[in-house]
């Protein structure tokens, strides 16, 4: 385990996150590239080898990013935050949150929404992801600047600083490279590091890219095996240097802060290159897989709605709603009123009756 130190905030000394929540809701693209600082690069669905890789399974929360796990339940990155009755948008339709568990032993957070899914991404289950080819996606900063490192009359690009702002969903791929603690949690981070040119599409993560899926192939199918969660920095070019974040291929001659504060990171002919960090889904697929069976969505209960013209607007009706017998009992109105039903679910009024001084609908 590395000497620096876990935060949970962005730009805490040790480790940055992708947590930057006002830029992240502005106009702009994701995920920096080795090969190209192109902002249209992968901004579409991947095709080829990388089809169905984890695309169509991105949604849109607090400007950062979710994955439907289940046909109510959405994984994201728990340092996002938010609050139940906020909206995550996927596939074109907004789900109204209706419930969130935090998990205590990692980064995660599942959120329960009203409504269902038309598709959800399968979990990554097998604990052999070190090696493994990795799609990532995100909402985070684009490539800057060069971080140019001057040694003696040299001066060697080692990386970029983040760029612009973020919010418009990319692509790109790594390689697993190992995995790291989480506090007492051995083992509960998937690493990735930035390699000058180890693939055609070599990407890491910057600000902005919290909750971001990362996707690795398994019999033939796409399956979500992290969450982004965090990178390495922020770095100086000395020791009392100003702090900046950048994506490097190779923090040598750079200063990154550690536990015992700021140190050098020694040159070397050897690249070493920066990383970023996802929230692994294997060591916690128990903690999800609980959490899903206990807390399934509450029986069907919808909501009554009265207009007094039947182009509305509609109003919600105080009314005793029994799921059991599917009936809705109020008080007879006074005059001409329309009725609807909202739920999580679609349903619709079956009969309309006066019983016990009561109006009852009936609804399926």
């Amino acid at each position: 385990m590395p000497s620096f130190r876990l935060r949970e905030l962005l730009a805490v000394p040790g480790w940055v996150l992708g947590a930057a929540l006002l830029l992240a809701a502005l106009p702009g693209h994701a995920i920096i590239f080795y090969a190209t600082d192109d902002p249209t690069h992968n901004t579409t669905p991947p095709t080829g080898v990388y089809t169905n890789s984890g695309w169509q399974w991105q949604g849109y929360w607090r400007g950062f990013t979710g994955t439907p796990i289940a046909t109510n339940w959405f994984l994201t990155a728990k340092h996002v935050g938010g609050s139940v009755g906020e909206e995550f948008q996927f596939a074109g339709t907004n789900y109204r949150t209706t419930a969130v568990f935090n998990d205590s032993q990692s980064d995660l957070a599942l959120w329960r929404v009203c409504g269902q899914f038309d598709s959800f991404a399968p979990l990554y289950s097998t604990a052999n992801e070190a090696g493994r080819i990795c799609v990532v996606l995100g909402r985070g900063y684009s490539r800057g600047s060069p971080v140019v490192v001057t040694n003696g009359e040299s001066a060697v690009v080692q990386g970029w600083h983040w760029g612009g702002n973020a919010g418009l969903l990319r692509w790109g791929v790594n390689q697993i490279s190992g995995y790291e603690d989480y506090g007492t949690n051995t083992a509960a981070l998937l690493r990735g590091t930035f390699d000058a040119s180890a693939q055609t599409e070599e990407a890491t993560l910057a600000s902005g890219d919290s909750g971001g899926g990362v996707f690795i192939q398994s019999g033939g199918k796409w399956e979500l095996a992290g969450i982004a969660f965090a990178v390495d920095g922020p770095f100086r070019f000395s020791v009392a240097g100003a702090d900046f974040s950048a994506a490097l291929f190779d923090k040598g001659g750079l200063y990154e802060e550690m536990n015992t504060g700021w140190q050098l990171v020694p040159p070397s002919a050897q690249r070493q290159p920066a990383a970023f960090y996802a929230s692994r889904v294997s060591a916690r697929l128990a903690w999800i897989q609980a959490t899903l069976a206990a807390n399934p969505e509450p029986a069907f209960s919808p909501q009554i709605l009265a207009a007094p013209v039947v182009g509305g607007p509609y109003g919600v009706v105080t009314a005793a709603v029994d799921p059991a017998t599917r009936t809705i009992r109020l008080v007879i109105p006074t005059a001409p009123a329309f009725y609807q039903l909202s739920g999580c679910r679609a349903a619709r009024i079956t009969g309309i009756a006066v019983a016990g001084g009561e109006l009852v609908v009936n609804y399926e």
